[in-house]
């Protein structure tokens, strides 16, 4: 694997990391509980999980093509 597309797979996890996180604490927190403080908690568990598994995923897989790296011939 090489250097540049292992630095692309990371770039990609800590993206998704940061949207999945960000997401599930507004979702938990603030629209369904009323900025109550244990669904912070909830929702940090939940979205570091998922992107856990995403980035799990992504950094095993060494033949996966993205769309974006598909170019036409």
């Amino acid at each position: 694997m090489s250097e540049n597309e292992l630095g692309q797979k990371w770039d990609r996890c800590l993206a998704n990391t940061a949207v999945k996180l960000e997401f599930f604490i507004v979702v938990f927190s603030v629209v369904f509980f009323k900025r109550r403080t244990w669904p912070i908690a909830f929702g940090t568990g939940g979205g570091l999980g998922m992107a856990y598994s995403n980035c799990q995923h992504d950094l095993r897989s060494p033949y996966l093509l993205h769309g974006h790296m598909i170019k036409d011939q």
